[in-house]
């Protein structure tokens, strides 16, 4: 019996026992189904973290303080308040653009100074008072709608003006945002009001740093102002705990962010306390999106372990049908059939009752996936490699379990089993 008359019969076989065989199969459908469907959604979330990080700048460097000391980068240390003198000053940012003017695309610097609320009688928008440089909207990917960015003589005189998102437009303008140009807002922080005039608009994206599940009118939104009026409003002192860096295009950021780091950390060599730790977006993005894989694959193998299940089932029932085709073994054996071909006739059945569950079990944890993964925001698919996987699994199953009954109705005597009732 060749290959095509063992297919043949294996599925007349099954059409013969429709139920029998669907339950199964059902075990291998639910295992192929739940690796298919984790490993989809796994793929769909790594994607959209990947993409969310970086529209918040694949090229970005963050440069911060940290403190010194084997004790405190294996979470014992004590901390240590940082001093105004250990801050990282102008000057030292000045010196930094200057030296890589050429290598650089901004360099990035923002204060908060608390949250409050935009209000005109019965308007109102809530707002996050940040204070920036010239280089935070090239750097962070934000886009000005209209009006213009703040610039260095809005730095230097502690002006009182403001960009507002299109969300406040919405809510104080009617989503004029021509109309909000020039005009003075009233912001209440805390117990205080401070006065802006409106310089610009920009496009209110959100993103894993900004996400809200508010209502559209009470998102809160950035009210970007100077970062040295910030700066003035919270009495902070001046230099700063970190900044952010984005490189050129031509760079490799995370070369690039040891270039950085070497740079600034010569203004640290004498201070005992504090040192200069610098991370690449694109380091950040590689740490994700491993961990997230890692993750989808552990969830995977723990749902495979229904394909265990679903083996033995399937080792069940080949049992069982070698019980009842005693005879026909037997019948087979005496006309000429060779034990190998009674081993490959019973293999055969066994991996395509597994390639059909495994069919099965693609289209529905392809189905489950992808609804899985919509309802999160992140639609995906499953991949080609992870159904290659799946059928190889499938194939892998039909032969480990289906080898043993098949080697028993191999080695069945066929006068005794001609004689089986």
């Amino acid at each position: 019996m060749n290959l095509g008359e063992s297919i043949r019969v294996a599925w007349e076989g099954l059409m013969a026992n429709k139920m029998r065989a669907l339950l199964t199969m059902l075990g291998i459908i639910i295992g192929i189904g739940s690796v298919i469907g984790i490993l989809t959604v796994g793929n769909g979330l790594s994607s959209t973290v990947t993409s969310s990080m970086s529209s918040l700048g694949a090229s970005n460097i963050m440069v911060m303080l940290q403190q010194k000391g084997d004790d405190y980068a294996n979470g014992n240390a004590t901390y240590i308040e940082v001093s105004d003198d250990d801050l990282i000053t102008d000057d030292m940012i000045d010196a930094f653009r200057q030296r890589y003017s050429d290598q650089l695309v901004g360099v990035a610097i923002s204060e908060s100074a608390g949250s409050g609320k935009v209000q005109d009688g019965r308007l109102y928008a809530n707002v996050s008072l940040t204070g920036i440089n010239e280089d935070y909207l090239a750097v962070n990917n934000i886009e000005i709608l209209q009006g213009r960015n703040i610039e260095a003589r809005d730095l230097d005189g502690q002006r009182s003006v403001a960009l507002v998102s299109d969300k406040l437009v919405n809510n104080m303008f009617g989503g004029d945002a021509q109309a909000a140009l020039g005009k003075e807002i009233k912001t209440r922080v805390g117990n205080e009001v401070h006065v802006f005039r409106i310089i610009g608009v920009y496009r209110y994206e959100q993103n894993m740093m900004n996400m809200s599940f508010a209502a559209d009118k009470d998102i809160n939104t950035s009210l970007y102002i100077p970062v040295t009026s910030a700066k003035r409003l919270n009495g902070a002192a001046d230099g700063y705990y970190s900044f952010t860096v984005t490189a050129d295009s031509s760079q490799d950021s995370k070369a690039f962010a040891e270039v950085v780091n070497v740079f600034f950390s010569r203004y640290y060599q004498s201070n005992d306390k504090f040192g200069i730790y610098t991370m690449s977006m694109e380091s950040i993005t590689e740490q994700v999106n491993t961990m997230m894989s890692s993750l989808s694959t552990g969830l995977a193998i723990i749902a495979g372990i229904s394909l265990l299940v679903g083996g033995i089932g399937v080792m069940n029932i080949m049992l069982v049908s070698v019980t009842e085709r005693t005879r026909e073994i037997g019948t087979r054996k005496a006309l000429g059939a060779t034990n190998g071909n009674i081993r490959f006739q019973f293999v055969v059945e066994s991996i395509i009752i597994c390639l059909i569950g495994g069919a099965i079990g693609v289209v529905v944890g392809g189905l489950l996936g992808y609804w899985g993964s919509s309802l999160l925001g992140a639609t995906s698919m499953p991949t080609g490699g992870s159904i290659a996987l799946a059928v190889s699994f499938s194939m892998a199953i039909g032969i480990f379990f289906g080898y043993y009954p098949a080697n028993k109705a191999a080695k069945l005597d066929p006068i005794d089993a001609l004689r089986y009732e």
